[in-house]
């Protein structure tokens, strides 16, 4: 009787033990490689490749991340570009870092990094030289042909990230030469973040990521200037992609110019809330150092970053662009959707956006001025006064 008492009561227990289980390996797996578009920083747009661009800068940025909020709001990668490297590989034809930039090593700047619980990101070229500068005819080294030896090095440099751009690729055809950098990637055994810099040339979005690529995003755009002509160029060329976007696959229109003084505030509102309705990257590009205030507040407008960061993974979806106007409206998780009216045009207009334009029944609703931060009940219209090249966003839920 003891021993059968004994055997129910450890059949009682089996249901625990495995919920116990299932859940000790539901905490231990990994988050889903790029579940939401990728966020943090990336030196190119405000450094180049200037003297400016060192470790100690990179370091300086990453503890400016913390202090400034922008690591609580979500922004984690801190990203290095072309200029890092040494100019040629080592004796056994692995990379170095350069030595006046970076004489520590990349390994310490991402050890430097992760103890600021960030993520640290390098950036390479598929092809035999990287795209800036030259000299003597000649880049930094590139990745073609070095794919495994390159991310064996960057895994165990502890890299997070890789920008992998698309100069000097002696016309081999993208598709191999991304796969092959893919392929190593993945042999590694660590999680990196692939961003695929072909610039659109070859359609990325068609097949980037699927196997056997299966990036994490894909430029679809030549690169961005901080001029409102160049992000309303981006922003045209990216915003009717919106159907092969889906979560751990992004369309990539170029980081963000905010706060590096080309455009207005207005403008660069308007630049975050387009790169936001569309689920783009959100990578700073301006030098955090040293960033104004007005820049500041526009990168940390949670409700804005919330709209991006939306779990559902769903890009905006541009149902109006007459007149100069632009309706691009994004289904949220929660049953809520995201609105942006944009005016493009030189002139102040007044706009009218109906509920049903953007998808809504006869019904009342909260919406949310996501800039404004205020709130009001209505039944879902839009009526707005928007400035030359200015942005009104809302988020629109049942009443």
């Amino acid at each position: 009787m003891k021993r059968l008492n004994l055997l129910i009561a450890k059949l009682a227990l089996l249901p625990v033990l495995c919920l116990g289980v299932s859940l000790q390996a539901a905490a231990s797996a990994p988050a889903r490689l790029g579940a939401t578009p990728q966020m943090g920083f990336n030196n190119w747009n405000s450094t180049h490749c200037r003297d400016e661009f060192n470790e100690q800068m990179i370091r300086g940025i990453a503890d400016k991340i913390v202090s400034l909020g922008l690591r609580d709001a979500g922004y984690r990668y801190v990203n290095v570009d072309d200029c890092w490297a040494n100019w040629q590989r080592d004796k056994d034809g692995k990379l170095q870092a350069n030595p006046k930039r970076f004489p520590s090593g990349m390994k310490a700047l991402a050890d430097y990094i992760h103890s600021r619980g960030l993520k640290f990101g390098v950036y390479s070229s598929a092809g035999t030289s990287t795209c800036e500068p030259l000299q003597e005819n000649r880049g930094f080294p590139g990745g073609l042909g070095h794919e495994k030896e390159d991310a064996a090095s960057f895994a165990a440099w502890g890299v997070d990230y890789l920008k992998y751009d698309n100069c000097n690729n002696q016309k081999i055809p993208a598709l191999q030469r991304y796969t092959a950098m893919a392929d190593a990637l993945r042999a590694t055994g660590r999680p990196i973040f692939f961003s695929v810099c072909e610039w659109g040339e070859n359609k990325p979005w068609l097949w980037a990521g699927k196997p056997p690529v299966d990036a994490q995003s894909w430029r679809t755009t030549g690169d961005i200037s901080d001029s409102y002509a160049s992000m309303l160029k981006v922003f045209k060329q990216d915003v009717v992609l919106d159907r092969y976007a889906r979560p751990g696959h992004w369309n990539d229109p170029d980081m963000l110019e905010v706060g590096n003084g080309g455009m207005t505030d207005v403008e660069y509102r308007s630049h975050f809330s387009l790169w936001s309705i569309m689920a783009a990257p959100l990578l700073i590009g301006t030098d955090l150092r040293t960033i104004k205030p007005e820049a500041l507040k526009i990168l940390l407008n949670k409700e804005v970053i919330a709209v991006d960061q939306d779990p559902l993974g769903v890009q905006g979806h541009q149902v109006r662009d007459a007149g100069g106007i632009h309706v691009i409206v994004k289904p949220l998780k929660d049953g809520s959707r995201a609105v942006v009216v944009f005016n493009e045009t030189d002139g102040a207009q007044d706009v009218d956006v109906a509920p049903a334009e953007i998808g809504l029944k006869p019904g009342r609703y909260e919406m949310r001025d996501l800039w404004l931060h205020s709130g009001r009940s209505g039944d879902g219209s839009i009526a707005v006064k928007l400035q030359p090249h200015a942005s009104a966003m809302y988020r629109i839920r049942a009443g």
